[in-house]
């Protein structure tokens, strides 16, 4: 009889070695990119084996009752590699499970128990009149264990797993969908290189100071992209171009060493269609893609998929743009639709932008996962950062990372554009009486309350406001109207929470920041003075503490702000390199034995090769674990559009990521204040519409009854 692997809706039948040849030779292409393509050869023929049993094929061909057959390709695979990826290539990789786990509990050694029960019906024995797998020599897996522990092992399970549902899934798509795909068709790394270079050639003959020091940083970046594949640093005072020298490094680099992609990862989502929007000017925007968790990508008027769309499944594009948030939980997930991506990130350049972003609470983990991409999987690793935060300890000797630029010291010493002022304790109406002084002006708070509060107390008629409470199309918005201003010279008075300071390209005068860490505080002076247009003596940062009791200060900030001030008392120049380097230091210290570092033990859980709960690391892993839900403020013509799709019960994915740019992210504790008043409605489980609109303020946003005297960041 013919065994068949899928069925599309035109009643066409995949006969099943078909779709496991197919999925073989896939899967084996991209193991081979990391010198496992034998491991990915058997794990793609085995991993449907279930479906030659009889119950499957009446399941496909008659509407039978659901069968597993996923289970079958593991218990034959016999290799603790392949059994993990193939039990888990629908359900996700599992937990390992021990010899108390129940049959068929969702463990591995659960799964594997129902072994037994393949018989009769599930008998996938058929399978020996198709397919052959004698020929293939798995052997051990090339891989260096750069640490003690067994961390690499369950490293390559993910990255196998990766190709094998990636590859599934392309083969089966094929099947499914004949027509209209659009995958792929991005230009070379040696294309993109080209147009970068056409790019740059108009920095040749750059005039001013500024630029001409640019243009050294840009050329040595060229210079060093020679440099063999490993883990670099680079660090550039804000405003000396890294973003267009990081790239360049990374092109060369990729065309030298034959590298498939460049994915830049950012931490906020606030500026990364800043970044990517720079990219796509000097690649063209047909070749970049973004993918974090309020983009998506539309279907085009026919109907076509959109290979945008399609490349953020699974980053089979040369240039992506991404967040610390989809990255690293992508590298210790365990469900397919997360892991799928995560062999295209091997043999690809990877820039960290603003790394001293880097989680703390996960710092080691991420830091581990880089260390094996560069040492196992054919990547660089460039961190890159105004404020480098002193990683260099925690990399294993043979991968400590190198500077790119040969002078650090005298870049910081050229781009020092201001100055510090520590103006101490400072009552409200003090803080208001000196930003109103000034013409043009940015004040950064730690809290969207403080934000909201010194708002009210600003006079000019061009002040505007930035917080999370806004949804995302608003501060867009609002961007565009304080650039407009500063360029024109007229009067600006801007304040803000941290969203303002990662890489947000604006140019204040006078900037005023609440006291933080030191990161933050240079981060916002990078806001100051920033084309050098004003004396250095003259532009000043004013860092000021609030003696009014407007909340508490979460633990998470207060560290920070006491290594600050510690810096602050042995260093008259907060921002040299030997301040910020103290203050990671001091930062750093206090994690005795590394603990806090690892909060959640991932790299525990991640190295007994005998017990590696992947759904638990997989939960754990979360580096925004605060509960949120999301707002629809339905006042733009395209936010009442979206909320009319919703009533009528529309649930795509498309329209529930556009829904996010119109909508704010609330704490469970503001959002039940708001819903116990009546403000909002809820649609369902996940999705509420504000009903009040008079509680959405044209320049502040949403108003959040906050008296508690909690302070809501960022």
């Amino acid at each position: 009889m013919a065994y068949f692997g899928h069925v599309n809706e035109n009643g066409e039948k995949q006969l099943l070695k078909e779709h496991l040849i197919g999925t073989s030779l896939l899967c084996e292409k991209f193991a081979a990119d990391f010198g496992a393509g034998e491991y990915g050869k058997m794990a793609g023929l085995l991993h449907d084996f279930g479906k030659y049993s009889a119950a499957f094929q009446r399941r496909l061909l008659a509407n039978g009752p659901r069968v597993d057959h996923s289970t079958a390709g593991a218990c034959f695979a016999k290799n603790l590699v392949l059994q993990y990826c193939i039990a888990g290539h629908h359900a996700g990789l599992p937990d390992t499970g021990s010899r108390f786990s129940a049959k068929g509990d969702g463990t591995l050694v659960g799964r594997l128990k129902k072994e037994e029960d393949l018989k009769g019906p599930l008998d996938y024995h058929d399978y020996e009149k198709e397919i052959s797998t004698s020929s293939i020599n798995l052997g051990k897996p090339n891989l260096k264990n750069v640490e003690d522990g067994f961390y690499y092992f369950s490293f390559f399970i993910r990255m196998l797993y990766s190709c094998l549902v990636d590859a599934d899934f392309l083969d089966t798509e094929a099947f499914m969908i004949k027509e209209g795909l659009h995958r792929g068709e991005f230009s070379d790394i040696a294309s993109l290189y080209n147009k970068y270079c056409q790019y740059v050639e108009k920095f040749r003959e750059s005039t001013g100071d500024i630029n001409k020091k640019r243009s050294e940083i840009l050329r040595e970046c060229l210079l060093k992209a020679d440099k063999t594949p490993g883990i670099y640093t680079l660090t550039v005072p804000t405003g000396g171009g890294k973003t267009i020298a990081s790239l360049g490094f990374a092109l060369k680099h990729a065309m030298k060493y034959g590298k498939k992609r460049i994915i830049y990862v950012i931490p906020y989502t606030s500026i990364i269609e800043q970044t990517a929007d720079v990219f796509r000017n000097i690649l063209g925007k047909e070749n970049v893609v973004e993918h974090y968790a309020n983009v998506e990508y539309s279907e085009n008027e026919q109907g076509d998929f959109n290979r945008f769309k399609l490349a953020s499944e699974n980053w089979d594009a040369t240039v992506i743009v991404t967040t610390n948030v989809q990255f690293f939980e992508s590298m210790y997930a365990n469900r397919s639709s997360r892991c799928r991506k995560l062999h295209n990130i091997a043999n690809s350049v990877i820039v960290f932008d603003e790394a001293q972003m880097l989680p703390n609470d996960y710092l080691l983990p991420c830091v581990r996962a880089i260390t094996e991409l560069v040492a196992n999987y054919k990547t660089t690793a460039i961190l890159c950062t105004a404020t480098q935060p002193s990683l260099n300890k925690f990399f294993p000797t043979e991968y400590k990372p190198q500077e790119i630029c040969s002078n650090v010291q005298q870049l910081y010493d050229f781009f020092k554009r201001a100055i510090y002022i520590n103006l101490g304790k400072i009552n409200l109406e003090e803080l208001g009486n000196k930003i109103n002084n000034e013409k043009q002006v940015l004040c950064v708070t730690n809290s969207k309350k403080e934000a909201q509060i010194i708002f009210d107390l600003l006079e000019d008629k061009n002040k505007y406001h930035l917080t999370t409470f806004m949804y995302p199309e608003h501060r867009r918005i609002v961007l565009r109207k304080i650039r407009e201003h500063l360029k024109a010279n007229r009067p600006c008075q801007v304040v803000s929470t941290s969203l303002i300071e990662a890489g947000v390209d604006v140019d204040f005068p006078t900037v005023f920041r609440e006291m933080a860490g030191l990161d933050n505080i240079i981060q916002a002076g990078g806001r100051c003075n920033r084309e050098g247009k004003k004396e250095t003596q003259n532009s000043c940062v004013y860092v000021y503490a609030l003696d009014d009791t407007l909340g508490k200060i979460p633990s998470f900030i207060r560290k920070p702000i006491e290594d600050t001030m510690s810096v602050w008392r042995e260093f008259s120049d907060i921002s040299s390199i030997a301040a910020i380097k103290k203050y990671f230091d001091y930062l750093h210290e206090v994690f005795k034995g590394h603990e806090a570092l690892d909060k959640y033990e991932i790299l525990y859980k991640s190295s007994n090769p005998k017990n590696i709960p992947f759904k638990e690391i997989a939960s754990e892993f979360k580096i925004i674990r605060s509960n949120t839900k999301l707002v629809l403020i339905p006042i733009e013509e395209q936010a009442k559009q979206i909320e009319d799709r919703l009533r009528n019960g529309e649930r795509t994915r498309q329209l529930l990521r556009l829904m996010a740019q119109y909508s704010v992210q609330l704490y469970e504790e503001q959002y039940d204040k708001m819903l116990a008043l009546s403000k909002l409605e809820v649609l369902d489980e996940n999705i509420s519409v504000l009903l009040d609109l008079n509680a959405y303020d044209e320049n502040k946003g949403l108003i959040v009854d906050m008296g508690d005297g909690i302070g809501v960041f960022i």
